[in-house]
């Protein structure tokens, strides 16, 4: 699999597509297209990502977090975060790990 091939962009929200799960661990894929959810999120586990196309913009509790292609970002368990904005197109590769006692 190439992580930039078969791509769909949404036009609008974001699109999820689960390259692995097992073991407490989720790896996703996520494009985001244009006019995202004003959702706020708070996962009671860690999120790893790395930006791998585009930019966007978090806001986490209450710092805004500016990410570029090649950044990565740890959004601690119980943290409230959000994605405020993206590029159409941006990609992302997240890690979810969720530890066995919550699969």
């Amino acid at each position: 699999m190439n992580i930039f091939t078969d791509i769909q962009i949404p036009q609008n929200g974001e699109s999820f597509e689960a390259l692995y799960e097992k073991n407490g661990v989720l790896i996703e894929r996520i494009v985001s297209g244009e006019n995202l959810e004003e959702k706020v999120y708070k996962q009671p586990y860690d999120e790893w990502l790395v930006l791998l196309k585009g930019k966007a913009i978090l806001l986490v509790e209450e710092e805004i977090i500016e990410l570029y292609e090649g950044d990565t970002y740890l959004i601690e368990k119980e943290k409230e975060h959000q994605v405020k904005s993206t590029m159409r197109g941006t990609i992302w590769l997240c890690v979810h790990v969720k530890g066995e006692q919550d699969v």
